[in-house]
Formats: structure tokens, sequence, C-alpha cells
């Protein structure tokens, strides 16, 4: 597994080299919705990234955000987001990032999350450890939501349908020290894995924003799970990761907000 991360890490970094090329220009710009946009360099990047994977491994198959990706009838199958955080990156904010994850007969093996601007890549695989640019990380200590620094983000498609996270948001701000929303999922859980954060949640996530995160934030010392604390799988669209301590009790005021 050491070797196919290497490889990946490299597909991420030059994928980031071409997203930070292109970063504070201006773009052509389309919306997939109201609020969701794509620009002409996730195109760039995933086109990059899906021929690098298909290159080195030719019978997998790959699933990208934008469409691009490739289909094989493979027991592996990568998840890619080529930039997560467009919405940051089409506003020259510099809170984005490219992520990649490896699933195994639909078991995560790895996740590799590179942030360009701050040149920060995140790794690791199952049963081994969190890294950032190679040096191991760990998730934080806090044990007690007063003292907790969170993120969260808000759904795309919020203004049509009920589910809007602004409750559970309302009633999380009141119980932990402050809330963050960022923009980038990928890099919010790795900064939950990093010990920057102390945990993230949200209702609406794809498999590509989550997955790679996820590895690192449990390979690191953290939890993920879905809303209720369920098993996570990137298929489900709900995500609560945390440093562990304060899981249970991030949970509960999900719970109570959301009724």
């Amino acid at each position: 597994m050491t070797a196919i991360i290497d490889v990946v890490t490299a597909i991420a970094r030059e994928a980031g080299a071409v997203l930070r090329d292109g970063f504070g220009r201006k773009r052509q710009l389309d919306f997939k919705s109201r609020s969701e946009l794509v620009t002409d360099m996730d195109l760039a990047s995933e086109r990059l990234i899906v021929a690098q994977l298909a290159t080195h491994f030719p019978d997998h198959h790959i699933i990208t955000e934008e469409g691009g990706g490739r289909e094989q009838a493979s027991r592996y199958v990568w998840l890619v987001d080529p930039l997560d955080g467009t919405n940051n990156y089409a506003h020259s904010n510099p809170f984005w990032s490219v992520s990649i994850a490896l699933l195994a007969d639909d078991v995560l093996q790895l996740g590799v999350v590179y942030g360009p601007i701050h040149d920060e890549c995140f790794t690791a695989t199952q049963g081994g450890p969190a890294l950032l640019n190679g040096q191991p990380i760990h998730v934080s200590q806090i044990g007690e939501l007063r003292h907790a620094q969170l993120s969260t983000g808000f759904p795309y498609d919020r203004w049509s349908r009920p589910d809007t996270n602004i409750a559970e948001t309302a009633a999380m701000v009141m119980q932990c020290q402050d809330v963050r929303r960022m923009g980038s999922a990928a890099l919010d859980l790795c900064y939950v894995a990093a010990g920057r954060n102390d945990g993230h949640w949200e209702l609406e996530l794809k498999p590509w924003d989550s997955a790679a995160g996820a590895v690192i934030v449990h390979a690191a010392g953290g939890r993920v799970s879905d809303l209720i604390g369920g098993q996570y799988s990137p298929w489900h669209n709900r995500v609560v990761a945390s440093n562990s301590l304060l899981h249970d009790s991030m949970l509960a005021v999900l719970a109570q907000g959301s009724r």
C-alpha cells in the first residue's frame, strides 16, 4: 500500500500544481445549481487525475465529482474530488483541496487530501498512521464540548429541502466554543485529524467529499459516523467526525437540533 499511496500523492500534488497555477485568475464558471459552481479548472484537474490513475491502475473503476471517471468492473474503486471547495477557489479564497480515496470491496483503503496553497498533503492508509507531509498527526484531546472548536457546511440545495443544517448549527453553536464554516469538507476532516479543529459534521456530502478525509481521521485516532452514530460509509451523505472524545456529545446536540 505504501507504493500506491506514493503514486496517489504524486498525482494529487500534480493536480494541485495545475490548480494553483490558475488560482486567482478569471475563470470560466458554470452553475450546477443555484449555489454550486463548476469551473474549467475542476475539469482540467479531473482529466489529469483520471488519466494518471488509469495509467497506473488500468483495471480500476474511477468515480469523480464532475462525471469524467472511468467505468470498469473491478473490486477497486477510486473516489475523486478534483477540486473540493470550488466556490472558495472561484472567489480567490485559499481554502480548497484535491481529494482521492481508494476502496477495495467497498472498504476504504487509503486517502490523500492535498491543500496546494499551503502545500499540505494529508495521507493515511487503513490501519496505518495519519501523516501531514510525512509527519504523524493526531486528533485533539479536548474532552468537553464547551471547549471545542468545530466546523460544518451547508447543502447546496438548502433552498429546496427541509433539512438545511441551520437548526443543528444553531443548537451546536450554543454548546461549543465556536463553529467554523470553511468550505472544503475534505480539508475540514483533515483539520480534525490534525487537531486543528475538534469535530466536523455535514448533512449532504457526496462520496468523494468525505472518503479520503474519513480514512485520515480514523488513522489519526478520531471517529467518523453517520448522524445517529452508525458506521460511516462514503455512500451515506450525513457525516459526523470528531476526536472520539466529543463524538457522543456532538451526536446528542445534533439530534436535539434536528427535532
